[in-house]
């Protein structure tokens, strides 16, 4: 399905963008970035109504193609504090 290059998702993606000009992870790691991607929150996976209906939210481009990437490979982020350990409750390094 090319339903990314369509008149209608355009508009969706710079609508989303407007609205949350910043990048969502970026914003919860205490970093302020431009967002450049409108991504789903919930890959839509073929599914035309989550394609047009599910919940969006602005990415930059390091986070879409990293940290997004790797929590749907995965099943969590990766990414980790100022602490040194995983910001993710779902780790693996969590597991008991």
């Amino acid at each position: 399905m090319r339903l990314y290059g369509t008149e209608r998702w355009r508009r969706l993606a710079k609508h989303q963008l407007r609205v949350e000009p910043l990048c969502a992870t970026c914003l919860r790691e205490g970093r302020v970035t431009a967002a450049r991607v409108a991504d789903h929150v919930e890959p839509w996976r073929g599914d035309i109504n989550k394609f047009w209906l599910g919940k969006l939210q602005s990415l930059c481009e390091r986070c879409h193609n990293s940290t997004k990437k790797d929590l749907e490979r995965h099943g969590y982020d990766s990414t980790v504090g100022v602490d040194g350990f995983p910001l993710d409750p779902r780790h693996p390094i969590y597991r008991t």
